[in-house]
């Protein structure tokens, strides 16, 4: 039997996905990290982007936009601010929500630096949305128009 890892991604409003898994890929501050069993014990910071996961041989991938991770003992738990799965992402949602984002950061001279940050911030989500939805698509053999 392959060693596992016991694996938890967990939002404010719920457990978006718990699972073992053999392998763990993720975006932190330091850069992209990858888990595997028996790693040692490990807490970093996360960026938005997407978690790659990998299971009896297929990916599982998820979006995050941020958040924290905790590894020991082959159980790894993700605290993240918001995360969804990439087969429910909608890719038209997530590009209309970077294209508000980017107006309101055009617009930075009316806003204060929280503000600023804020639109920054739904940017660097949404955009990490779409890489994940795309990729998860792509993955499939299902064509992505873009418009």
């Amino acid at each position: 039997m392959s060693l596992r890892i016991k694996f938890k991604i967990v939002t404010p409003e719920k457990t978006v996905f718990e699972d073992t898994v053999t392998q763990a890929t993720l975006p932190t501050t330091d850069g992209e990290v990858t888990i595997l069993p028996n790693h040692r014990s490990y807490i970093a910071s996360l960026n938005p982007g997407g978690i790659m996961l990998k299971k009896d041989g297929k990916e599982i991938l998820l979006s995050i936009s941020g958040g924290f991770i905790e590894f020991h003992g082959n159980e790894l738990i993700v605290l993240a601010d918001t995360a969804e799965r990439a087969e429910e992402i909608d890719i038209k949602r997530a590009e209309e929500g970077r294209k508000k984002a980017e107006a309101l950061k055009e617009q930075r001279i009316s806003m204060d630096e929280t503000e600023f940050a804020r639109a920054a911030a739904a940017i660097q989500k949404e955009s990490a949305r779409i890489r994940v939805a795309r990729k998860h698509m792509t993955k499939r053999g299902i064509s992505i128009s873009n418009e």
